[in-house]
């Protein structure tokens, strides 16, 4: 019989609103918002790429995500060593990896990652990978703000973007 693969979850009470974290084979693949308009087509993503089903329990990534978490909410962690997993197309991987890039309170409009990503006139799938990403805070999308300067879009809703940008800004040296 065949057997399927298993993506564990847990949840993740954070300042800003609960997260689902997910791990498979021993990377993250998920941390994503509760309250995500998105959240059933990442989960579906998920499900039919890995040919997986989620479990409630966890592995040593996710403990290790949480501990980052708290470290990162505590203003003691600007950087995450952590094994990500990205499930999406090429197009959505190529902007979650410019994500990594941004440096921790600091900002780049979908415009300048676009360009960053040597497709200047592709702003709006810019935004869409961006709205695609599942592994939230560890790929920061929340750094990605509208070419004017005003928070856009943000599957943890705009208020939980301006506190972690705010976080960000209070805790820079």
């Amino acid at each position: 019989m065949y057997k399927k693969n298993i993506v564990k979850t847990k949840r993740y009470e954070s300042p800003c609103g609960t997260l689902l974290l997910g791990s498979f084979n021993d990377k993250l693949c998920l941390c994503d918002w509760q309250v995500e308009k998105h959240r059933d087509h990442v989960d579906k993503r998920l499900k039919r790429v890995l040919q997986a089903d989620f479990e409630d329990s966890s592995s040593a990534v996710i403990e290790k995500a949480i501990v980052l978490l708290d470290e990162f909410f505590a203003g003691k962690r600007k950087k995450f060593d952590l094994p990500l997993l990205f499930v999406g197309t090429n197009f959505q991987k190529k902007v979650w990896n410019e994500l990594l890039k941004i440096p921790y309170g600091k900002t780049v409009s979908y415009g300048e990652m676009a360009s960053r990503i040597g497709m200047p006139r592709a702003v709006r799938a810019v935004a869409n990978a961006n709205g695609a990403n599942a592994i939230s805070i560890f790929v920061p999308c929340h750094r990605v703000i509208g070419s004017d300067g005003s928070l856009t879009g943000y599957g943890g809703g705009l208020a939980a973007k301006k506190k972690l940008l705010d976080l960000e800004t209070a805790f820079l040296e």
